[in-house]
Formats: structure tokens, C-alpha cells, sequence
């Protein structure tokens, strides 16, 4: 495709001049603050529903089982999931360093839709807003889990429907943000950033774009449909009034399913940028990794029902959604390949970014190889519903999408912040975050092999012992986690200065101040090479 014109039109330029303080940043239509204002808001959400995680794991041991009533806990992991999932890892990386780096990296000085960015915020922070005001009002928090499965959550007394609703606003914010990023890379690359001189990165975002736009209207209607039946009674999903259950299980599937891949693939994409630079040499494989997000969106789309293998389908559906989801593994294959054989012979810089990156490719592996063992219909009826799939779950999630943000936000931090974070802090808080992590949910998988039901209040004494490794697991794992991000706030107020280029970066986001200016670019740049391109010297 030719390169369109990069020119600007005046509604980037609004005037904020006039405006200081808080009220510039709420009205900024700057995409690198309202990257910003998507990490604070995330951050935040993410530090309760480790709270509650917290809570959820010390009612498993002995000590501490009257802690809370089973309703409460309950309402816990219905609220850390919904946090977690809608408010964290969905938007994730896409909404931070997605809308901070997008332009830069393609050489444009603003997303295509500026308001329409600072539009998606406002969306994010109403629905999260609405969903904090049903923890306290009508009956209390759902309990139903991230999921609201039908007929319970019909039929609870909770306040489930303005839960819903605030998904449902969630997913305008996701939609609003994938519309943006395609229009933005369609229009405006630099000149001669052709698409294949794009950085990886651009290209996780395009994939996931795509999926937020087409699959995300799919779980706005089901979750209007469950509003529907709870308020008027009209019998969609309630089997007493001719209703199906499982068909709210297709509808919701089909969305949460590629849901998993709007939240990996930008992780994937973050992960492909922190390798080269470190490895001084450009990336293995450019076609075929940017093809392969582009793969996993597709064939993603298409893998929902291996959520359902126990629920009564067909033997021949079960064989075809068993099949897809090998399928499925191979471009993610692909990937921890070519980032593999990337690192092959190059001149390694191990700096923080790439330990937490190599953590990532190390927990991502034990997420997705378990994870075909759940597209295996033997192994699946055996683990499902158990404590398995929790582990898995979060192997993929905070293993992955988790960690990937971790390693970015210490690649970008200087570049972001124009601060320097202590390299020893950062590594002393790895230790603490990989031991912790894995004895949480390595245990959990071998809870869940043992028969452990997930979401079970209290448990049998012959799963005593795991349940005390994963809390004191999680114990650890906060540990880690308070070390890493009070690193990251010291940097913040007492850092030493970043230089411009901290890391030896060859993509355009190293060419600019740091942090950087409000429009990028003092002119916009022509690129003439091909990305990654190290000087010959550098290369190893």
C-alpha cells in the first residue's frame, strides 16, 4: 500500500493552553497523556484486585478459614476476575504503550482520532466507575464470577446487572481504541514506512485491533440480552421459560476466547521490540512473526467452543474445536522460535527489560503447553472446572500478558519519564516475583490434577498442603510486586536524568527527547531502512 499523507489536520491542534493542572490532563487529546492516564487507572485497579487475591488465598489455610463468609468470598473472585480481566489485562498494553508509542513509532504525530482517544478513556473510567458503584449498592457485589454464566447470574439477588452494564461500557472503550489504531496505521505512516518496515509492535496492535472491532460487539449484545431477562423476564438464555444456557456460553466464548489474544498479542508484540535491542541484532524472521499475529487473531477467533467440551457438544464439534486449538499453538510457536533464534549468537545486553522479558517466554510456554493440554478432550474432562485451569489461566494472563507488561514498562520507562529506575532494585525484585509466582500457580496446577474444584470456599484435608504453598506463594509474589512498582515510583521523583537513547534502540521512539515532546516529530521523518536496522558494527 503507498503511504498516505501525514499531514495533520487542525483538530490535533486544540489549545490547552489555557487550561493547568488536572483539568489539562482530563481534556488533553495528546496520546501520550491519555497513555498515561490509562497506566495510572490501571495500576490502581490492579493493586486492589491483588488485595483480593490476597484475601481469596489466606482463607485456604487453616488459620484464616473464618476470615470471610462463603458469599463474600464468592463476590471476591467474582470482582478480582472483572478487575483483573475487563480493567487490566483486556486494555493493558494496547491502552498504555499502545497509545503512548503508536504514533511515535510510525512517525505520526498524533493517533488519527485525538478525541475520539481521550473519548475511550472517559468510556474505560465510566465503566469501571459503574462497576465499583454494584459492589455497594442494591445487594451487593455479583457472584457469579468474570464469567456471568447463566442461569445463576438470572437469578442471584446481587447486583449483576449494573456489573454488566459496566462491561458493556468497557467494551466501547476497546472498540473505540481498536477503530483508532487501524485508522492510524492505514493513514499515518511516515513516509517510506512501508509494512514491512513497520516495528512488530505496530503489527501486534493492527491484529488486536481487528479482534477488539470484531469481536467485542459480540459480548456487548449478550451482556444487553442478560439486562434484558433480568429486567423484562423474556426467556433468551432461562431454560424454565424456553430459554438456552448454552447459548450464552457460545455468545460469551466467542468473544472471551479472542479476548485472550487482544490481551497476548500486544504482549507478544512488546516482547519482539525489547529483544532485538538487547540482542544488538534485528529480529529473526520479521514476515513470519508479523504474519503469525495476524494467524493467532484469525484462528483464534475460531477456537471458543474447547471452553464447552463438557457441555454436551457434538463429537464431531468436539473434534473440530480440539483440532483448531492445536492449530492455534503453531503461530505462537512461531514466535518463541523466531525471539529464540533471535537471541541466537547476538551480543547479549542483559538488562532488566530482557530479564523480565525472558520470564515471560519462560511462563508463557507452561501457560500455552498447558493449555493444549486442555484442547485435548480426555484431559480437559478430567481438569475441568478445577484448580488446573486457574493455573493455566493465570500462567497466560499474569505469566504473559502480565510480565510483558512488567518488561515494557521498564524498556519505555525512560523514554516515558526522561527518569532512570535502580537496575539492582529491579533485579533484587525479580527473585521475589518468579519464586512467588511460580509456587502460587505451579500449585494450583497440581491442585487442580488432584481433583480441587476452583471456587471452592473450603476444601479437603488432602489438599492442605498446596493450598499453604500457593498462599505462601502469593505472599512472596506481593513481595516482588511492592519491590518492583516502589522502585518504579522512586525513579519517578528521585531518578537520575535518561539519556534520549538508554538502551542502544534503533526504532524511531530513541530518535526524540526524552520524555517526548507534545507533537513527536519537529518534522516528520522519512525512513529509508528496513526495521531493526543495526550498524554493522553493533551486530553480533
Amino acid at each position: 500500500m503507498s503511504t498516505q499523507n501525514t499531514t495533520l489536520p487542525p483538530s490535533y491542534l486544540v489549545d490547552t493552553g489555557s487550561r493547568k493542572g488536572l483539568l489539562a490532563w482530563l481534556t488533553s487529546t495528546d496520546h501520550k497523556r491519555i497513555g498515561l492516564l490509562y497506566l495510572g487507572s490501571m495500576l490502581t485497579f490492579f493493586f486492589v484486585a491483588v488485595g483480593l487475591g490476597l484475601v481469596m488465598r489466606l482463607v485456604q489455610i487453616s488459620p484464616f478459614e473464618h476470615l470471610i463468609t462463603a458469599e463474600t468470598y464468592n463476590a471476591l473472585f467474582t470482582v478480582h476476575g472483572v478487575i483483573m480481566v475487563f480493567l487490566f489485562v483486556v486494555p493493558g498494553l494496547p491502552a498504555v504503550f499502545g497509545n503512548f508509542f503508536l504514533p511515535i513509532l510510525i512517525g505520526a504525530k498524533d493517533v488519527a482520532f485525538p478525541r475520539l482517544n481521550l473519548a475511550s478513556w472517559y468510556f474505560y473510567m465510566a465503566g469501571a466507575t459503574v462497576v465499583i458503584i454494584a459492589l455497594f449498592t442494591g445487594h451487593g457485589a455479583p457472584d457469579t464470577g468474570w464469567t456471568f454464566y447463566v442461569p445463576f447470574s438470572l437469578h442471584t439477588g446481587t447486583n449483576v446487572s449494573l456489573a454488566v452494564f459496566g462491561a458493556f461500557l468497557l467494551g466501547f472503550s476497546s472498540m473505540l481504541t481498536g477503530i483508532n489504531f487501524i485508522t492510524t496505521i492505514h493513514r499515518l505512516r511516515a513516509p517510506g514506512m512501508r509494512w514491512f518496515r513497520m516495528p512488530l509492535f505496530c503489527w501486534a496492535l493492527y491484529s488486536t485491533a481487528w479482534v477488539q472491532i470484531l469481536a467485542t460487539p459480540i459480548l456487548a449484545i449478550t451482556l444487553v440480552l442478560v439486562i434484558l431477562e433480568r429486567v423484562f423476564g423474556i426467556g433468551i438464555f432461562d431454560p424454565t421459560k424456553g430459554g438456552d444456557p448454552l447459548l450464552y456460553e457460545h455468545l460469551f466464548w466467542i468473544y472471551s476466547h479472542p479476548a485472550v489474544y487482544i490481551m497476548i498479542l500486544p504482549a507478544m508484540g512488546a516482547i519482539t521490540e525489547i529483544l532485538p535491542t538487547f540482542a544488538r541484532r534485528p529480529v529473526f524472521g520479521y514476515k513470519a512473526i508479523a504474519y503469525s499475529s495476524m494467524a493467532i487473531a484469525g484462528v483464534g477467533s475460531l477456537v471458543w467452543a474447547h471452553h464447552m467440551f463438557t457441555s454436551g457438544l457434538s463429537q464431531v464439534a468436539v473434534m473440530i474445536f480440539s483440532l483448531l486449538t492445536m492449530i492455534v499453538a503453531v503461530p505462537s510457536a512461531i514466535k518463541v522460535f523466531n525471539w529464540v533464534s533471535t537471541l541466537y549468537k547476538g551480543s547479549i545486553d542483559f538488562q532488566p527489560p530482557l530479564l523480565f522479558a525472558l520470564t515471560f517466554i519462560f511462563l508463557f510456554c507452561i501457560g500455552g503447553l498447558t493449555g493444549v493440554m486442555l484442547g485435548a478432550l480426555a484431559v480437559n474432562v478430567h481438569v475441568h472446572d478445577t484448580y488446573f485451569v486457574v493455573g493455566h489461566f493465570h500462567y497466560v494472563m499474569f505469566g504473559g500478558t502480565g510480565m510483558a507488561f512488567f518488561a515494557a514498562l521498564l524498556y519505555w520507562f525512560p523514554k516515558m519519564f526522561g527518569k532512570m529506575y535502580s537496575k539492582k532494585a529491579i533485579y533484587a525484585s525479580w527473585f521475589p516475583i518468579f519464586i512467588g509466582f511460580n509456587m502460587l500457580y505451579f500449585t494450583m496446577l497440581v491442585l487442580g490434577v488432584m481433583g480441587m474444584p476452583r471456587r471452592y470456599f473450603h476444601h479437603l484435608p488432602r489438599f492442605d498442603t498446596g493450598h499453604d504453598i500457593a498462599t505462601v506463594g502469593s505472599w512472596i509474589l506481593v513481595l516482588g510486586l511492592l519491590m518492583f512498582f516502589g522502585t518504579l515510583v522512586h525513579a519517578l521523583f528521585k531518578g537520575e536524568k535518561a539519556e534520549d537513547n538508554p538502551w542502544g534502540g534503533v526504532t524511531l521512539e530513541w530518535t526524540i527527547p526524552s520524555p517526548p515532546p507534545q507533537e513527536n516529530f519537529e518534522e516528520i521523518p522519512t525512513i529509508t531502512t528496513e526495521a531493526y536496522h543495526f550498524p554493522q558494527e553493533e551486530i553480533g
